[in-house]
């Protein structure tokens, strides 16, 4: 896979150490000299221009990319960027930074960016997640189909409890996407039984609402 990265600070290096660790492939551009002499990351092709300008995404290749990542530090940076790779060069995905909360709202279809990530939004879901045993927590969303990641933990009282995986009526348009018990990550098959404790992810339609499937996890809706 092909992934165009702009910004070379710490969050686009990081990015750019996973994917290459994955053997993908990686471009990195950043108009700032001294973030391309400081970035660790060699194994990446460089590129010290602006990537806000179309001859630079040109440049980059941009049109041969299946991902772009938006991870500079400046929200307009990652808005026009990712605008630019999706209606100028047809990338299939975008990924943009949120460093502002307050300018998450813009970062949506109209603006080409297929998924949003900001910062706050997910570390507040993890300290959501931390401590709500029983409460369906939304993790995040993807701008584009409007699905939802939630996460639950299942108290001991959950009716699933000792449920086989397959013999669970999910309501239409969520799947279980992965079971988390203890350090290890699960691969839900239909013959796996849910045990208390554990942690789920599933995906989840925008027609679907959180109260249904905390309903059927936890037995009952829980009061705010």
């Amino acid at each position: 896979m092909k992934v165009v990265i702009a910004g070379a600070g710490s969050v686009g290096r990081s990015i750019a150490r996973e994917l290459l660790g994955h053997d993908h492939e990686v471009t990195i551009i950043d108009k700032n000299p001294a973030a391309m002499r400081v970035a660790q990351v060699p194994e990446a092709d460089w590129l010290l221009a602006d990537a806000c300008e179309l001859p630079t995404l040109e440049n980059a290749a941009v049109a041969d990319a299946d991902v772009v990542v938006g991870a500079t530090g400046d929200d307009k940076a990652n808005l026009v960027f990712s605008l630019l790779c999706k209606t100028e060069f047809g990338v299939p995905r975008t990924v943009a930074r949120v460093n502002n909360p307050r300018n998450e709202w813009m970062f949506d279809e109209s603006w080409g960016v297929d998924v949003a990530v900001s910062t706050p939004r997910i570390m507040t879901a993890m300290v959501e997640e931390a401590v709500a045993v029983g409460d369906v927590v939304k993790i995040f969303t993807f701008h584009q189909s409007g699905a939802d990641i939630l996460e639950i933990t299942l108290p001991a009282d959950s009716p699933l409890v000792g449920t086989r995986v397959g013999a669970i009526d999910w309501p239409a348009d969520t799947v279980l996407a992965c079971i988390v018990r203890g350090p290890r990550p699960i691969a839900p098959t239909p013959d796996d039984t849910l045990e208390a404790g554990d942690e789920l992810l599933l995906v989840n339609g925008r027609e679907v609402e959180p109260e249904v499937l905390q309903e059927l996890l936890v037995g009952k809706t829980r009061q705010a």
